[in-house]
């Protein structure tokens, strides 16, 4: 028959978790007391306003001046003390507080230490019927601005063990004298125990409000991050259809060589295949990569994307809104890159945008001019006549944001700006020559309209100084 141990005894509980622990906790509020939690910055140096920069330096210097004197004048005149002694005493309760803008910790110790020996040195001088004892006035009003110092820059328990260093220290002083009236021990324990929580409050606050603009810094930077993807996002959908076509144009004739060419060589006849089915497989790619560009509440476009044979249809439009336009297109631009003419279209497009958004009612002026290698689009608008509601509320895209990246995918170049009277100026110059690093397609012709003023309708008021500005 076996026989089972019997389970040791529990250990018993350990009698010095508190004992450690408190020693543990006066260790820590030592440390913090002996080492300050911050280099010797000035107090409100990052401010962003040069008035608030100095702004301490004004405090303790006024502070300094006013109580140095008073200080020596007080423990002359009212507590009798040697002039020699009042005024070693005065100058090293006062004098240290001109270090509260860079080392308020060093400066309590100095502050302590002198307060401490300034009660002492009253104890010799017999009691009189208003005397405030063991903290002057004085003493009282430049400790309370130190306390302040203290909270704004040092961490809690640095300032607990200050709190409760100045509590002790007036305890045992009240003790060595309990029999003088007046005591001002417990006065300035708790109005220290206030302006503390005065000042944790404000640095809480200051430390809430400084996450809240990095917070604001990043949301806007990410916010424009976000707003560029989404633009050439756009961008790239719409540049689909463009490549699209002319892959489709390559898989037809592939496909149709040997029947247009029947003296084509079986070599040939492979190589057109080859082409052929390298097109549909480049196409079938591209439309998966429109797949994943698109976004789940986008619906695919089955319209043909517009060029500059549409922008008198658009400058028409926006007459018809309430803007004053006119344009200037020649009747023959030539040979225009796919990927450009739906670009100066777009341009176009957002420029008389932002004036219906931002300056309606102001004189447009849209200018497409070519001189064989370069396409310069030119959409210029007065001063607006008056601020009224927005007339278009469906935007196209991102206003310059879009602008700038379609420029930047043709190898162009924009300039955009406010004039000096008040309107704005948007200029862009995109290349006509196929360039395969940036032009999506080959070149296809365009036909403008014939030049002259489109309309110009509705009054034009009193200048402005409203411009046309980015879209949001």
């Amino acid at each position: 028959m076996s026989h089972t141990s019997p389970p040791p005894p529990p250990s018993p509980p350990q009698t010095d978790g508190l004992l450690s622990a408190a020693r543990r906790n006066a260790r820590e509020l030592a440390r913090g007391l002996a080492h300050p939690s911050h280099p010797p910055t000035p107090l409100f140096g990052d401010a962003p306003r040069l008035w608030q920069r100095l702004l301490p330096y004004g405090i303790v210097l006024a502070l300094t001046a006013a109580l140095v004197p008073s200080t020596i004048a007080l423990l002359t005149t009212e507590y009798g003390l040697n002039g020699g002694v009042a005024g070693a005493i005065g100058v090293a309760q006062a004098a240290p507080l001109l270090m509260l803008a860079h080392r308020p910790l060093q400066a309590w110790w100095i502050i302590f230490t002198a307060d401490i020996l300034g009660a002492v040195a009253l104890l010799t001088e017999p009691e009189q019927k208003y005397d405030i004892w063991p903290w002057t006035p004085p003493v009282i009003v430049g400790y309370l601005f130190l306390m302040l110092a203290l909270a704004l820059r040092e961490t809690r328990r640095t300032v607990i063990a200050v709190w409760c260093a100045t509590g002790l220290a007036g305890l045992v002083l009240h003790a060595e004298a309990s029999d003088r009236s007046n005591g001002s021990a417990i006065l300035l324990f708790v109005l220290s125990g206030v302006i503390l929580l005065l000042g944790a409050v404000l640095r809480e606050r200051g430390e809430v409000q400084r996450r809240l603009a990095e917070q604001e810094n990043i949301s806007e930077t990410e916010r424009a991050r976000r707003t560029l993807l989404e633009e050439r996002t756009r961008i790239a959908r719409e540049l689909h259809d463009v490549v699209a076509h002319h892959m489709s144009v390559i898989t037809v004739q592939a496909d149709s060589a040997p029947y247009r060419l029947p003296d084509l060589s079986p070599r040939a006849q492979e190589e057109f295949e080859s082409i052929a089915a390298s097109a549909r497989e480049s196409l079938a790619e591209m439309r998966r990569l429109l797949t994943v560009l698109r976004r789940e509440d986008t619906a695919g476009e089955r319209a043909p994307q517009p060029g500059l044979d549409r922008v008198q249809q658009l400058v028409e439009a926006t007459v018809r809104a309430g803007v004053p336009a006119e344009l200037s297109l020649p009747a023959e631009l030539g040979p225009v890159p796919s990927a450009v003419d739906l670009s100066a279209y777009r341009i176009v497009q957002e420029a008389l945008a932002n004036v219906v958004r931002h300056a309606s009612g102001a004189r447009t002026r849209v200018s497409v001019a070519s001189d064989g290698d370069w396409l310069t689009v030119l959409v210029v608008n007065e001063p607006a006549a008056a601020r009224t509601s927005p007339l278009e509320t469906t935007g196209t895209g991102h206003g310059l944001v879009g602008m700038r990246e379609r420029v930047r995918l043709t190898g162009g170049t924009l300039d955009t700006g406010p004039l000096p009277d008040g309107g704005f100026r948007v200029a862009a110059r995109l290349p006509l020559t196929v360039d395969t690093t940036t032009a999506a397609g080959s070149v296809s012709p365009t036909t403008g309209s014939v030049s002259g003023t489109t309309g110009i309708t509705g009054p034009a008021g009193p200048a402005s100084p409203t411009a046309a500005k980015d879209t949001p």
